[in-house]
């Protein structure tokens, strides 16, 4: 018999109606049994909170409120021209959290690829409001990993999501080939993405400055690094409890423990079997499995 989740519900919220709209779209399963705590679940580039869609219920039916926004600029979002630093995402995020759904209580942060630099800025801006935090596949700016890779032909696209307005140019008409690329080149499941998926990714992605806001991100990752290395000078490491998690079979998992231990003071490593960096898409029930593994550990 299959298991019974909880219904997906969508929503959005206006962090600031004008100049620029900040418009913030989220989706949530609620608790299908005693409730646990709150969950926060942050996607990469190029995804969304549809990243989630495997996972959300299965955490939700652990006890979990789950919620997965689309940070500014992806997914249903608004896409403003500016605040594209982990900073000012998770100041939105937070402010989601707090201002808007009324959750008093430290939440469970969760962050994928950009995801996790933004759940990084999240638990270094916010610890008192962070009952863990787990983060990985993405080489955080600030960090040895990062400086070390940062130019290298593996993140090419980190050169050339930089490079002002030719981006646009060149993959404008071209997005569900270009957003492929990605999931192909970096994936070890190919079954994880269907048909379908593509064509709900490129569809996102080919709204007016949808992939201008995706570059964006990348185009902050300087001042990300100032901002990294300003609050390890100033606070010290995060202390909020940790796990870097990544896939089994991915670009970074040599080096991501000890790339999280320059900014997390505890942490340990986590690894979703048989996957590469999709891990959420490519083994969902392992990702479900090594999350709740942590949190209630």
């Amino acid at each position: 018999m299959a298991a019974a989740y909880s219904q997906l519900i969508h929503r959005q919220v206006w962090l600031q109606q004008s100049d620029p709209e900040i418009r913030i779209h989220y989706v949530e399963a609620k608790p299908t049994s005693t409730h646990k705590g709150t969950i926060l679940l942050i996607h990469g580039f190029p995804e969304s909170s549809y990243q989630f869609r495997h996972v959300m219920g299965p955490l939700s039916s652990a006890g979990y409120r789950t919620i997965a926004p689309d940070y500014r600029g992806a997914g249903y979002s608004s896409r403003p021209v500016t605040g594209y630093t982990k900073k000012v995402l998770a100041t939105d995020l937070h402010d989601l959290l707090t201002q808007h759904l009324s959750i008093t209580d430290p939440v469970h942060v969760i962050g994928h690829d950009i995801g996790g630099m933004v759940a990084h800025a999240y638990a270094a801006l916010f610890p008192e409001d962070v009952a863990s935090l787990i983060w990985g596949e993405c080489p955080l700016p600030g960090t040895t990993i990062y400086d070390d890779w940062k130019h290298t032909p593996a993140l090419w696209h980190f050169n050339f999501h930089s490079v002002p307005d030719l981006p646009e140019l060149l993959v404008t008409g071209h997005e569900k080939q270009y957003l492929k690329h990605f999931y192909d080149r970096l994936g070890q499941n190919p079954a994880a993405f269907t048909e379908a998926d593509l064509d709900f990714y490129a569809t996102l992605y080919s709204a007016p400055g949808a992939m201008r806001a995706g570059f964006n991100v990348y185009r902050t990752f300087e001042e990300d690094k100032v901002d990294n290395q300003g609050w390890l000078q100033e606070k010290g490491k995060v202390k909020v409890r940790a796990m870097i998690l990544g896939g089994e079979q991915t670009l970074e998992a040599l080096r991501s423990e000890s790339m999280a231990k320059e900014v997390n003071e505890t942490v340990v490593a986590g690894v979703v079997e048989g996957s590469g960096h999709w891990i959420a898409e490519e083994n969902p029930q392992d990702f479900v499995k090594k999350v709740l593994g942590f949190i209630e550990g």
